[in-house]
């Protein structure tokens, strides 16, 4: 797989694990593998909106102002680009992983945020 770099004229967050670059959708990775932070959109209960509004909050905060640098890594089955984030040398989705905003992500399975 190849990466590259991607450079964004607007950067911002849609949820703990989205973010849009220039209007296109990124979806983050945590060392390069997949992650899941609770859903914003359409949570399945009171507790993953909760947790959604916390983890967008937390990925604010870890690159608001900040040098992002971007590497897309490649795409998911929506065709959203992969990426891994860096802010300081720091791997953003394995921090957001390692501080429990987001889980690992494997093929197939479905995240649960409401138990």
């Amino acid at each position: 797989m190849v990466s590259f770099l991607i450079l964004c004229a607007s950067l911002s967050v849609s949820d703990g694990d989205t973010l849009r670059c220039n209007n296109q959708t990124l979806r983050l990775l945590g060392s390069g593998i997949g992650i899941d932070a609770p859903d914003l959109r359409t949570p399945k209960c009171e507790k993953e909106r909760d947790l959604a509004r916390l983890a967008r909050e937390r990925l604010n905060q870890l690159i608001d102002g900040e040098n992002v640098r971007i590497i897309a890594e490649g795409y998911d089955r929506d065709r959203h680009l992969l990426v891994n984030l860096y802010v300081n040398g720091r791997e953003i989705g394995r921090q957001l992983l390692d501080e429990g905003f987001a889980k690992e992500r494997r093929s197939g399975e479905t995240v649960e945020w409401c138990r």
